[in-house]
């Protein structure tokens, strides 16, 4: 019944559960934070969508690279289509009937979320699988294990007998519906978020310089603005910029064209409306303009002075009634908005507590662990600080006319990534790392590593440079506690090396529950047991950026085969505030070094249109639909893992990419012709055996050329991998693999492979080119494809040795192409010229189709084709090739035609008889004149060549001198036969 009651309260009031249960980080630095599934809750999960509320986050795939299969490392993630994970829990305590709720002890609930989180971990990992990942699947790594809690702990050691961690009591973000500290990365920013913003006059009651502005005493009042109206009773100081210049304003007639502006949500308060005489305000002079507009009164500027001068002025609370101070703030005090003096809580905001350290100020922070006003906060004790008190606050200030005027203020706000709610500033006692006493170093070690791309440097520069001391104590009951006792009168924390060391080495046997179920007496060490009883537990457990900022230490340096540093961390852009950077200070603080000697990071995932990947809109791209296919194989048809790992190829991921059925569609044609490439030499290299090589010096030219471009190729590929720039990879393989193999060496290949003679010489060297294509291109292919490389090895219709003598029974056997100095050797004139060639083909190939559309000739065989060329040199080459010794160079072979003659010179007669011609023209070559006329002689039966020998053989009239040899007879010529 209770679980019935919460589904249908959920329904009504989506949103407003305070509690959270959160589960500890799982194997890959899985954030997993998802629905523990109560037996009573099961059909309100699958039934209720008020009550799932699951977020999926764009976060990218994190590997860690060494010198063999890559270990998965970090936070592992499938983000709609580059990974696929992440559903943010929901809270579910509401459901829950009190019973049920007091029997959630600590370790039952730690009990349940490991439980939980390593199912996820089984499930993901099948996907992961599917995916073609590569990784340890039989021995990963989980951040929940004991020896993974124990490095952690050990990190945490190191850093404090450095001196680099505190307990102090900060501002720091906060989180009322979890009820625990947040750092930066467990923040989400909205950009619609709608705080109730005000206007206030905080009355002046002493003068630093009575000189000054004696003469508006006794009505003189600072004016401040916020977003943040419930922090005005932890008010300590209003700041100042010294460098500003301010004035004393006379408020006077309502201007009419402003008095309604704002609408209905804007709402003067009783210092405006009121009939009473108007007090003298101060305000930054630069924004008088816009606070007359603002608050449709005319201000008259009755005094200028510098901001300096108001320095220890006194104006009384507007809440509690003690006098306070006028203090100079920083460069943070601007005139963009506001009133250019701020109102400064040190327990509520960063820089005002910078500015309270300055000056002394109290650190107030009336505010509880659920969001709540407490006792301190007086008359408004009890009341939400985002709802109910906030509202209080502001009427209070109105009734006693401090309030200038109300309204709704749009901006940036920061939320909870867990629960979606808004998160307040507030001054806790917590845990930090001091990152100032480190930041240099990380500086230093952030310039020494390779950034993909380049920019990103900037970003972490930025973040690390920039960053506050690190709050890593959380109040939760899952993850690793920090290891710390307190006395039970004095409060003081008992933290040692040695205490420290002998939780580590619980911890490393019995797993970090040890510090829930074990007894204070024996988690001490044997030198403080007698003291026992005067020491309790701390409770918080540590961030969980600390958590996955520790892989390095539990993976790199425990596991055989890895080494420190990594050469890689890989995960999505927004982790320069996340993990990278957790990663870096941790390995920083610890050892002097990054952890990482390269990092990647891509962008996110958006739809075919550049959307954002929603439900309610119906454009998520699911990864295992794409590999298996849905429901419907006509609409979502299934492409297999090669297909969505090709699209991953085939993106610029350094910025946000766009994936959908026309672009998987895409990519499944350019994989299918990729995979016809493959058949297409696996299949003319079916009675290929290697001895059977021609060598490299006898090759024909056509043949050292396409072993030419294979070897720049490959060497562009190898290139482009090293730099992680695999949609380069995929566009050589587009250009190369199938449209430059396919459209010229494979198509002028299939005369020699087909027609040629099975043992013949120009056959055995195109197979020699063949087999080298096929031996580079699939191990090019295999990161990228793996399966399409294995499948093409399985088949291999040959045998590879290895360099030590086995025989390579799998494609990941191969090691990566040496480098061969020799196919690079063709003389750079041979190269150019054979690349003119293939242009000058296209061109015959135009002239040989307008004879097709003029009905001259079908194929391009039936056709003769005639070449002039002006330049001797370009005469004398055109030449060589069209009596080349080889029929491999022949030119005629080149255009697949059966006759080419070179003209030594162009007569009008000679043009005029030719009704298909045109001019190939290049620098290189001079003009070259085309023309195409019918083929010379007959057409052999078998090759479909016209050559002026076929009906020369008695025995086989219909064929050709090549093919009657071919086909094993003996030529026996016609007049000798007569005879």
């Amino acid at each position: 019944m209770a679980a019935k009651k919460a589904a249908q309260g959920a329904k009504q009031e989506e949103g407003k559960y305070k509690h959270t249960v959160d589960l500890p980080k799982t194997s890959f630095g899985l954030r997993a934070n998802s629905i523990m599934r109560e037996p009573e809750l099961q059909k309100l999960w699958e039934e209720n969508q008020v009550l799932k509320r699951v977020s999926e986050r764009n976060t990218g795939a994190t590997f860690v690279l060494h010198d063999g299969p890559p270990y998965a490392n970090g936070d592992l993630h499938m983000g709609h289509a580059l990974n696929k994970i992440l559903k943010d829990i929901i809270n579910r305590y509401k459901s829950m009937d009190k019973e049920t709720l007091n029997a959630l002890t600590p370790i039952k609930l730690r009990q349940k979320a490991a439980k939980f989180a390593k199912a996820t971990v089984t499930t993901q990992m099948n996907s992961f699988k599917r995916f073609g990942v590569w990784a340890d699947w039989d021995n990963p790594y989980l951040t929940l294990s004991p020896e993974y809690e124990a490095s952690q702990l050990e990190v945490f050691g190191q850093m404090v007998m450095k001196g680099y961690i505190y307990r102090g009591r900060k501002p720091v973000h906060w989180s009322p519906s979890s009820r625990t500290a947040l750092a930066e990365a467990e923040l989400e920013y909205s950009e619609n978020h709608i705080s109730k913003s005000i206007y206030a006059a905080f009355k002046v009651t002493n003068l630093s310089n009575p000189a000054l502005l004696e003469e508006f005493l006794p009505n003189l009042c600072l004016a401040i603005w916020t977003t943040t109206p419930w922090t005005i009773p932890a008010n300590a100081a209003v700041a100042v910029n010294p460098e500003l210049t301010y004035a004393v304003v006379e408020l006077q007639s309502v201007l009419q064209s402003e008095s309604k502006s704002g609408g209905n949500q804007r709402k003067l308060g009783n210092m405006l409306s009121s009939e009473s005489r108007k007090p003298f305000i101060i305000v930054a002079a630069d924004l008088v303009s816009a606070l007359e507009s603002k608050w449709g009164m005319k201000l008259v500027i009755q005094k200028s002075f510098p901001g300096s001068a108001l320095e220890h002025c006194r104006y009384i609370h507007p809440v509690n009634g003690n006098e306070c101070s006028v203090v100079l703030g920083g460069d943070y005090i601007t005139t963009e908005s506001g009133t250019g003096l701020v109102h400064t809580a040190p327990g509520h905001g960063q820089e005002d507590y910078l500015t309270g350290l300055k000056y002394g100020l109290p650190i107030v922070s009336p505010v509880d662990d659920e969001g709540n006003f407490t006792a301190e906060a007086g008359q408004f004790s009890g009341l939400s600080v985002l709802g109910t008190g906030n509202a209080a606050v502001v009427k209070y200030l109105d009734e006693q006319c401090n309030l200038i005027l109300e309204e709704p203020y749009k901006h940036k706000y920061p939320y909870d990534w867990r629960s979606k709610e808004p998160t307040i500033f507030r001054a806790t006692e917590q845990w930090f790392a001091s990152v100032d006493g480190f930041r240099n170093a990380a500086m230093d070690a952030i310039r020494r590593v390779s950034w993909f791309p380049s920019q990103a440097e900037n970003r972490i520069v930025a973040m690390t440079s920039s960053r506050s001391d690190w709050c890593i104590s959380r109040q939760r009951t899952w993850g690793v506690p920090i290891p710390v006792f307190y006395h039970v009168d004095s409060q003081e924390p008992l933290i040692t090396e040695e205490t420290i060391e002998h939780i580590k080495g619980i911890v490393s046997k019995k797993g970090s529950d040890a510090w829930w179920y074990m007894t204070i007496e024996d988690l001490l060490p044997e030198k403080y047991r007698d003291k026992a009883s005067e020491y309790r537990k701390g409770t918080d457990t540590m961030d969980v950026w600390f958590d996955s900022g520790s892989s390095w230490a539990a993976v790199l340096a425990k596991r055989d085969g890895l080494n420190f540093p990594a050469d890689v961390y890989l995960e999505g852009s927004d982790q320069h505030r996340g993990w990278f950077q957790s990663s870096l200070l941790t390995s920083i603080a610890t050892t002097g070094k990054a952890p990482y000697s390269s990092v990647i990071t891509h962008g996110f995932v958006l739809d075919e249109k550049g959307f954002k990947m929603s439900k309610s809109l119906g454009n998520v791209v699911d990864p295992e639909k794409v590999i298996v296919g849905g429901k419907n194989s006509k609409e979502e048809p299934g492409y297999g893992a090669d297909v969505l790992r090709l699209w991953v190829s085939s993106v610029d991921y350094t910025g946000d990419v766009l994936v959908g059925p026309q672009i998987l569609r895409q990519m499944s044609e350019m994989y299918r012709k990729l995979r016809g490439t493959m058949r297409f030499l696996l299949s003319n290299l079916h009675d290929w055996k290697p001895e059977n090589s021609i060598p490299y010096s006898d090759l024909p030219k056509i043949d050292k050329y396409a072993l030419f471009q294979l070897e720049n190729v490959v060497t562009s590929m190898k290139d482009s991998y090293e730099n992680y720039q695999f949609y380069k990879i995929y566009q050589i393989l587009q250009r190369f693999a199938i449209v430059d193999l396919s459209n010229f060496y494979f198509d002028v290949a299939k005369d020699r492979l087909y027609v040629g003679g099975r043992v013949s010489f120009t056959r055995k060297s195109c197979q020699t080119v063949l087999s080298a294509h096929l031996l580079y291109l699939v191990r090019a292919i295999a990161p990228i494809m793996p399966h399409l490389a294995e499948d093409v090895w399985q088949n291999l219709p040959f045998q590879h040795i290895l360099d030590d003598g086995s025989v390579a029974e799998y494609v990941f056997n191969l090691k990566w192409p040496v480098r061969n100095e020799e196919w690079l050797s063709v003389p750079k004139d041979d190269v150019d010229f054979l690349g003119v060639i293939l242009e000058l083909r296209s061109e015959v190939n135009k002239i040989l189709e307008s004879a097709r559309t003029g009905k001259l000739i079908g194929s391009s065989l039936d056709a003769k084709v005639y070449l002039h060329a002006e330049n001797v040199n370009t005469v004398s080459k055109l030449k060589e090739l069209a009596s080349a010794n080889n029929d491999a160079d022949a030119l005629h072979r080149l255009f697949i035609t059966s006759q080419v003659e070179i003209l030594p010179s162009l007569s009008e007669e000679t043009k005029s008889g030719v009704s298909n011609a045109g001019t190939f023209s290049d620098e290189r070559t001079g003009n070259i004149w085309i023309g195409v006329t019918r083929a010379d002689g007959e057409k052999c039966e078998r090759c479909w060549n016209y050559t002026r020998d076929v009906g020369s053989f008695l025995d086989h009239p219909t064929l050709c001198a090549r093919c009657h040899g071919v086909i094993d007879l003996p030529p026996v010529p016609a007049a000798a036969a007569v005879s």
